[in-house]
């Protein structure tokens, strides 16, 4: 009863709105969703768009649907790029995360990527807002991971964050609760299966569609050679007949295929390693740097990142929850969250 009673009140969410999933945590109840961000639309007779699907239903109709229906992500490279698919998205997220209606209305903590522009801030405050959130704070995703994976960040010392996600990938080394250096890249889960789409049709002329890309690269995907090589039934359309085919794929053909965005992964990694102050870098040789993000749980990537930085790499405990948790994590605490949020 008092556990209810206090629900009413403490309502306060943390979003971490991804290019591939978005992820809802409710003060004291920790996360509550998990979703693909993934909307499916139907168009009427005037071409109005309507959402039809949201989550998980939506993202089984990629590449299924009929004519008149589409599925869309309506975030891209972190940021919004459909509106009103991404307003419906959240809405509809949150009100399946609550359960149930709630005296007060939220505090809402988005995560962002670090230096979107004044417009695309602007977005997602208002579509947070469109769900009824009282205030919107905005936390830049490496600092939230930082704080998901336990990092000492308001200590004055140097610790060095890698949130790979769906559009984008995140690096930032961060001192006593601030970003010292920063870099956003385009590059991704996303972009890591369309590596893999373009390689199947290059080397076996096989189209796939981007949920058989993302089961290769769960099922088979590396980034350093360890163990045997392992093999994957693909299923596609040949490209040229237009009938449909099956191909067996090695594990070591898609390490290449991952080669490209995994070497941009790298250079950006070492780039911000050479702009870091020399002080904070002797902190980040004894401390290693962190890996968080979906993208952290391709296999041997931390490997990858050692050998070419010659540092140690530690994957946080729960890389997909670590922007999510660090964000709810500051709302518990207001003056971290004072010194953590961005205008």
């Amino acid at each position: 009863m008092i556990q209810w009673f206090n629900s009413l009140f403490s309502n306060d969410i943390a979003i971490d709105l991804g290019t591939a999933s978005t992820l809802i945590y409710i003060k004291g109840r920790g996360i509550v969703s998990r979703e693909p961000s993934v909307v499916a639309v139907q168009y009427d007779a005037r071409g109005e768009r309507r959402v039809l699907a949201v989550g998980k239903d939506a993202k089984e109709m990629l590449g299924r649907t009929p004519k008149g229906i589409e599925a869309i992500r309506p975030m891209r490279d972190g940021v919004i790029a459909e509106v009103q698919e991404t307003e419906a998205m959240l809405r509809y997220f949150i009100q399946k995360a609550q359960n149930q209606r709630t005296l007060v209305r939220p505090r809402v903590i988005v995560c962002v990527p670090v230096g979107i522009s004044e417009l695309e801030r602007r977005a997602v405050r208002e579509s947070a807002e469109s769900t009824g959130a009282r205030e919107v704070y905005l936390i830049e995703e490496p600092m939230a991971a930082a704080i998901g994976a336990g990092l000492p960040i308001t200590e004055p010392a140097g610790n060095m964050i890698v949130d790979i996600g769906g559009g984008t990938t995140e690096i930032a080394v961060i001192s006593l609760a601030g970003i010292v250096y920063s870099q956003s890249l385009k590059v991704g889960g996303d972009r890591m299966d369309m590596a893999i789409t373009q390689h199947l049709r290059r080397k076996y002329n096989l189209l796939i569609g981007e949920r058989t890309a993302e089961s290769i690269k769960i099922g088979i995907g590396n980034a350093w050679p360890r163990g045997e090589a392992q093999t994957m039934e693909v299923r596609g359309r040949d490209a040229a007949a237009g009938v449909p085919k099956v191909v067996y794929i090695g594990s070591d053909e898609i390490r290449e295929a991952l080669s490209e965005p995994l070497s941009e992964i790298v250079k950006a990694v070492r780039a911000a390693l050479e702009k870091t102050p020399p002080e904070l870098s002797a902190d980040i040789v004894d401390k290693g740097v962190v890996l968080a993000g979906g993208g952290a749980l391709l296999r041997g990537i931390d490997l990858l990142l050692r050998d070419q930085t010659g540092l140690p790499v530690l994957i946080c405990d729960d890389p997909i929850s670590a922007v999510v948790l660090g964000a709810g994590a500051a709302l518990d605490d207001a003056n971290l969250l004072r010194h953590v949020t961005i205008r």
